[in-house]
């Protein structure tokens, strides 16, 4: 077992819930210590240590030419409720490993490198993804992040200061030739590379992600009381528009859309009485924006259709709407060219799924390294890429890094 999975074993143990699942939340306990960790290792190989307002963690390798803009590399750690232990944590773990390795052979970068480990890449507790690579491509502002609350009432302003980290957030945004160019390393989190025995994926195109909430208010009653042609079920109106998500990510002509509800509440959720109160949060996505957006308005019309008919109250949020991130052509060759020369089967891909590259890619130059996952499974505890599949994404990562920093 090589020591990045040895690593990721350790990780695994700053969790609240019980191995093999995984749950690591912004700023809790468990992810306190989980940067603890890899701060901890980051400081053994020499890394110069800085945070940010939000806790951004950056760890860098100088390099001998301090004029020139930076490599970076990196990813996240923290964990949705549940889920597996290699999503993210392979990306920042990895690119530790390729920094310790090109130390180890006594390589000088003129370029420094620099390690990321982003802040809150999962909506989990403030309901919105990539908090920490939003805020540094400016795409999340001071004002709106001050708006953030969990399900419990606390301000996402309050949570960051109780985690330790008090500087102000007009410094966390970075301007756009901070950096050289940005390469994440993370797992597929699909089945194309395992069924195909291909090693690498090298990233051409990260879909555009958006995130919808729908909040529909009927009338309550008593379920043996009120006849069935008098009812305002606000729980039967959000079935309906859960099916019509359905149906419209089908209908969309194009393989690349997808729509999920992640979330669906009824109030007063009690078994004799009819939902009064619904509530369903949309995740709909599609590597062409203007697909994406013609199956967003189908969508609202849809819901304003049903709540009409129905008798429902309902209103909208959208959360996000993000455009999609093209990738470097630079870097897909360098990464074709240097797979080639590695003896790793590889092959240009387009990411379903959106991580911290989509924002990273308006102020860099970007693209991702993917590896194989069993099964495609990702986001639950059975999650898992071989020793053999972390050894190769990382020597695909140092060759990169090694390229990109000599000159």
């Amino acid at each position: 077992m090589n020591r990045v999975h040895r690593e990721l074993q350790k990780l695994a143990t700053y969790s609240s819930s019980e191995f093999p699942a995984i749950t690591r939340v912004l700023y809790t306990k468990e992810d306190l210590e989980a940067r603890g960790y890899f701060i901890s290792l980051c400081e053994e190989i020499n890394l110069r240590i800085r945070f940010d307002a939000i806790g951004n963690i950056f760890a860098r390798w100088e390099g001998t030419d301090l004029t020139l803009a930076a490599v970076a590399t990196g990813s996240h750690i923290d964990a949705i409720p549940l889920s597996g232990m290699y999503d993210g944590t392979v990306g920042v773990f990895g690119g530790l490993a390729a920094i310790r390795d090109l130390k180890k052979e006594g390589y000088k970068p003129k370029r420094s490198i620099e390690l990321i480990l982003f802040t809150s890449e999962e909506p989990t507790r403030f309901k919105i993804g990539c908090i920490g690579s939003r805020m540094l491509s400016g795409q999340l502002n001071k004002e709106q992040v001050l708006k953030l609350v969990d399900d419990k009432g606390k301000k996402f302003d309050d949570a960051r200061k109780k985690a330790g980290f008090f500087t102000s957030l007009d410094d966390v945004a970075l301007s756009k030739n901070h950096y050289h160019s940005f390469i994440e390393l993370h797992i597929e989190q699909g089945p194309i590379l395992e069924k195909e025995g291909t090693d690498i994926g090298i990233v051409t195109r990260i879909a555009a992600p958006s995130t919808l909430k729908v909040a529909l208010t009927g009338q309550g009653g008593h379920a043996g009381a009120v006849l069935m042609k008098d009812r305002k079920d606000a729980g039967v109106a959000g079935s309906e528009i859960m099916l019509a998500v359905e149906k419209i990510a089908k209908d969309s002509n194009s393989d690349d859309t997808v729509a999920t509800v992640g979330i669906f509440d009824i109030k007063p959720r009690a078994v004799n009485s009819i939902p009064r109160e619904a509530y369903l949060e949309i995740d709909l996505r599609d590597t062409n924006v203007e697909t994406r957006d013609k199956c967003l308005e189908a969508l609202k019309h849809r819901i304003k259709v049903i709540c009409g008919l129905r008798g429902v109250d309902y209103k909208l949020e959208m959360v996000n709407c993000d455009p999609p991130a093209i990738c470097e052509k630079m870097l897909i060759e360098n990464l074709e060219n240097i797979t080639k020369k590695l003896g790793f089967k590889s092959k240009k891909m387009i990411s379903r799924a959106y991580h911290d590259s989509l924002f990273m890619a308006l102020i860099a130059p970007t693209t991702m390294i993917f590896i194989p996952c069993k099964d495609g499974i990702s986001h639950r505890p059975d999650e898992y890429s071989s020793p053999l599949a972390i050894e190769k994404g990382v020597m695909t990562l140092k060759a990169v890094l090694k390229d990109l920093t000599h000159s």
